[in-house]
């Protein structure tokens, strides 16, 4: 069983689907949806993919019909009454035979091959303001890459880790302890070479709210994940991909925004003024960086960035220690200050 993602007008679901199980047909995925949105198989218009695109729903065929991988999301809309057909309105039974499918005539099978796409109800979009001072996006094939910005409060790396995967930033203190127990469960890859420190003080260190997250952390949240990490940095445009131990090709990516000193999210959302809970942070690893609209669209998020100068050179900048006052200079000034006092509360002149 794996987890798919539903996002449907009600909101937000997760369902397990059996996508590697022999028998397993489209119809019963139907069923599956019904339970957690209540919109019948025979009104289901369903899209999945980057950019979503229309399913083709046959319901007895296999699951594997329809490409879906674990991870997925699916976009779940209500196809109006003139093209779900008179028998929308019978519920679905639960003694149901896979067998024979009372939901669909063959008229209603061959509609369903070309759904009409129905918008959203207009309630589950908040309006866009007058005069919009919001986070920057960009464009893009099924909507627009916006940047979701943390609290810059030395837990910026595992809060916007936590609203790509956890779709909230409160459990930020979680992913430090996913951390903590990758290093201690992999002693011959984080060992206090890799670290820097022995590996029991390195985990007290990362449990500690006021201490930064950094490429380590990276790698150990994709592979537990098992979901490349893609890091943009504002400055260069240069992506850092921490990929799980199984590689990232065919399995799924999330963006990360980098500005020198803070990590922030990017997700794709229908249009800017779109609910939180509508956002996509997972897309399949389609095709090589040149050519996935995911990381097209990640780089002019950069560059809009970039152009307004929201990044800090982390070799030159001017740091002031917050705990003792004294003045720094860059990064290595800042980690030499933070050995030698154990002070790693830092702001910037």
């Amino acid at each position: 069983m794996v987890a798919i993602r539903l996002r449907h007008p009600a909101g937000v679901s997760t369902i397990q689907v059996a996508l590697d199980r022999d028998g397993f047909t489209v119809q019963d995925l139907q069923q599956e949806i019904y339970a957690a949105t209540k919109i019948l198989p025979s009104r289901q218009n369903l899209k999945a993919g980057y950019p979503p695109h229309a399913l083709t729903i046959i319901p007895e065929l296999p699951i594997e019909s329809l490409g879906l991988k674990a991870g997925e999301q699916i976009i779940v809309s209500e196809l109006p009454d003139s093209a779900a057909g008179s028998s929308a309105a019978v519920p679905p039974s639960a003694t149901m035979n896979h067998g024979s499918n009372p939901f669909y005539s063959a008229s209603q099978v061959l509609e369903t091959r070309a759904p009409v796409p129905v918008p959203a109800p207009a309630s589950s979009f908040r309006p866009p303001p007058a005069q919009s001072n919001g986070p920057d996006y960009v464009e893009t094939d099924g909507g627009v890459l916006i940047h979701r910005i943390v609290p810059d409060d030395n837990s910026c790396l595992f809060s916007a880790v936590s609203l790509l995967f956890e779709q909230s930033i409160d459990k930020a203190p979680e992913m430090r302890k996913i951390v903590a127990e990758g290093i201690r469960n992999s002693p011959e890859i984080y060992n206090e070479a890799i670290l820097g420190m022995p590996p029991d003080k390195y985990i007290a260190t990362i449990l500690k709210p006021s201490t930064w997250g950094g490429a380590i952390e990276l790698t150990i949240l994709a592979a537990h994940y098992r979901t490349e990490i893609a890091s943009i940095d504002v400055e260069t445009g240069r992506i850092d991909q921490f990929a799980p131990p199984d590689g990232g090709a065919g399995g799924m990516r999330c963006i990360l925004v980098y500005s020198g000193i803070h990590y922030d999210a990017a997700t794709l959302a229908p249009m800017p003024e779109a609910p939180g809970e509508w956002h996509q942070a997972m897309f399949p690893v389609t095709s090589s960086d040149d050519q996935d609209a995911v990381m097209i669209a990640a780089k002019k998020l950069a560059a809009v960035l970039r152009g307004k100068k929201a990044y800090t050179n982390t070799a030159t900048f001017d740091l002031k220690c917050e705990v003792c006052g004294q003045g720094l200079k860059g990064e290595k000034d800042a980690r030499a200050h933070a050995e030698q006092t154990g002070h790693v509360r830092f702001g910037e002149y």
